[in-house]
């Protein structure tokens, strides 16, 4: 009798603390979020899309094969409690770039491009300034897994240093050797773009040549990796890796409330997960005593901060700490 009654007592306070459940990117779940009072704010950033899109979105496939392991020896560095690599590096224009994917899942080709052009500028004291082409990776590296269907970032990283990359802007933007040839589309009711659906987004066809009208040929537009490495989970590895040598790519797992994400530092409060992203890590801070990374999405500037959010940092919160990769240009 004794145990019966101690199990409906557990049943009934585990429905008690159980999270309610609310239909992804409603208000339920935006007001929800913002009562809780946590350590973010929530709104709309997807007002006019399928949910399929927003599944696609998320094309990381996380826990997947890993390079060799960079330990950065930090005793000469004294690390700032603060850091923005916008900051640090100001004469390098891509570091302040928002990219869009559009209607595929190359987060992970788009992180790795990201902070790929960045350390090119950084690595050359500003000399080198080009946009590496997410199209000529997320189209060409079939070793980096399924293209608009997911892939694996250290895949990316390691094709970087073996195939090299060719330059290439947003889409239409004639850009570079490859632009990308993906529409954006629009998160809105009323915009220029089209519709976001989870239709199309096939993944490009390898080109190995560049638009007409630009000059050098693909094989002489490339920039190489010397070195490819994921970087230890440890804060203070992955914050000397960004001090010493720029932006690295992230990934973690996505869950239905950061599509929510407007301000603050996120951490999970409500909704199951969508999949594994990858995005550009490129500082840190605490924002009212709560320590974050500062990272850079690819869902256009009109989701989140302007394009940018901020994660709880020191907990390996949903992943973000467990698959940070990076590399050193030739």
């Amino acid at each position: 009798m004794w145990c019966s009654i101690y199990v409906f007592l557990a049943a009934a306070l585990s429905v008690t603390l159980a999270k309610p459940y609310f239909h992804p990117l409603s208000n339920e779940m935006v007001n929800y979020i913002n009562k809780m009072n946590t350590t973010w704010k929530a709104g709309h950033n997807f007002y006019n899309v399928d949910y399929s899109y927003i599944q696609k979105l998320c094309g990381t496939m996380l826990k997947g094969p890993k390079l060799p392991l960079m330990v950065q020896y930090a005793t000469d560095v004294k690390l700032p409690d603060t850091f923005d690599a916008r900051e640090q590096w100001p004469n390098c224009p891509t570091l302040k770039e928002i990219r869009d994917q559009g209607s595929c899942g190359s987060c992970w080709a788009f992180g790795a491009t990201e902070a790929m052009s960045d350390r090119l500028c950084i690595h050359s004291s500003g000399k080198i300034s080009v946009e590496i082409s997410a199209e000529d990776l997320l189209s060409c590296c079939y070793s980096c897994g399924m293209g608009c269907n997911g892939g694996f970032p250290a895949e990316a990283w390691g094709y970087w240093t073996k195939a090299g990359l060719v330059s290439g802007g947003l889409y239409a933007s004639h850009v570079g050797c490859q632009p990308y040839t993906i529409p954006p589309c629009e998160h809105h009711v009323n915009g220029s773009r089209p519709a976001c659906t989870g239709e199309g987004g096939d993944t490009p066809q390898c080109v190995k040549k560049c638009e007409p009208g630009y000059t050098p040929s693909y094989e002489e537009d490339k920039h190489y990796g010397k070195t490819a490495y994921n970087v230890p989970s440890e804060v203070e590895q992955i914050q000397t890796e960004i001090y010493k040598n720029g932006p690295v790519e992230g990934a973690f797992t996505v869950y239905e409330d950061f599509l929510l994400y407007k301000s603050g530092v996120y951490q999970h409060v409500s909704g199951s997960a969508v999949g594994g992203h990858a995005i550009k890590v490129l500082g840190w801070g605490e924002e009212d005593g709560t320590a974050y990374w500062l990272c850079a999405n690819s869902w256009n500037t009109d989701w989140g901060d302007n394009g940018y959010f901020k994660i709880l940092r020191g907990s390996n919160h949903c992943g973000i700490e467990s698959e940070i990769v990076a590399g050193i240009p030739k």
